[in-house]
């Protein structure tokens, strides 16, 4: 019999980690990056004057400016946050630490929807390991739970991430929303409410976030979960409708999400054309390696 998975895994090798000590760990990562510091880059602290244009309403909500100057990446919603965090901030609270609060909320966020969406991966029957001939192989909750933990702490590992995901820019945004957008579609084979939420706040977060076309890219990519699998039964009712109405959802989802950015003006096309020099891809190899630094080796693996 051909298996879909060749791991071979036995039940002693998915005890999990406690729960208590992997989100306190959690905890260690998100918050020592935006407490008891200043905006230290470019990047944060531009994004902190457009908040703070946005706060004392110098600047129009719908076209943040700072002097007049719109901001190089047509994002929003990560100014809105901002912005609003510094409103409701009690008097004397540090405009800078306020703005930081929501983003914190990211990141967790970005943390939580990895370690669900990796979960509700492993656990379909395609992912599951080799079954032993007298049992004893993992149990699919404690596989795709130690599988959700060691995506978990590949993330928070990236050399690449370490700086960016603590900072108040669009990128942290973009990078939470593609997470969410990950669990959506990671679980709407399986379930459909929790995961169309997801699915939701991901593409329309990543619209608002200066990411329209990821977003509409994402989403067709999400159509490609719902095709049946080989080992649904085709004369199921009940898993037909669900996929039907999961992908009639995520189509209109799609071309809401196009309409908004139309609407919003939130269309700018970004690529530029890369120098055809050695010097320009070794570099450029060399930013790809570290950046993503120790999870593309655990990639190439899983791939072979």
């Amino acid at each position: 019999m051909n298996q879909p998975n060749p791991a071979i895994v036995a039940q002693s090798a998915v005890r999990r980690l406690p729960r208590a000590a992997l989100w306190l760990f959690c905890l260690a990562y998100v918050l020592p990056g935006f407490i008891g510091r200043a905006p230290w880059r470019r990047d944060d602290i531009v994004a902190f004057a457009y908040m703070l244009e946005l706060a004392d309403g110098v600047s129009h909500w719908l076209r943040p400016t700072v002097q007049g100057l719109a901001p190089d990446l047509p994002a929003l919603l990560p100014y809105w946050l901002g912005a609003v965090a510094i409103q409701i901030a009690p008097a004397g609270f540090p405009a800078d630490l306020a703005v930081r609060i929501p983003f914190i909320g990211l990141l967790l966020l970005t943390l939580f929807a990895t370690w669900y969406g990796t979960y509700q991966l492993a656990r379909g029957p395609d992912a599951q390991p080799v079954a032993f001939a007298f049992g004893g192989e993992a149990a699919p909750p404690d596989y795709a739970r130690a599988l959700a933990d060691g995506a978990l702490l590949a993330l928070i590992a990236c050399l690449g991430l370490a700086q960016p995901a603590h900072e108040t820019t669009p990128m942290l945004a973009q990078l939470c929303f593609s997470a969410l957008a990950f669990y959506g579609f990671a679980a709407l084979p399986y379930r459909l409410w929790g995961p169309a939420i997801g699915a939701c706040l991901g593409l329309l977060g990543l619209a608002l976030s200066g990411a329209p076309s990821l977003a509409v890219i994402f989403g067709f990519g999400g159509l490609l979960a719902l095709l049946p699998a080989a080992h649904q039964d085709p004369t199921d009712a009940r898993a037909l409708k669900h996929r039907r109405l999961a992908t009639a959802g995520l189509i209109g989802l799609i071309g809401v999400v196009a309409l908004l950015a139309s609407v919003m003006e939130l269309w700018r096309w970004h690529l530029v054309m890369p120098a055809w020099s050695a010097a320009y891809w070794l570099a450029q190899g060399n930013l790809l390696i570290w950046f993503t630094w120790p999870a593309w080796p655990l990639v190439l693996w899983t791939l072979w």
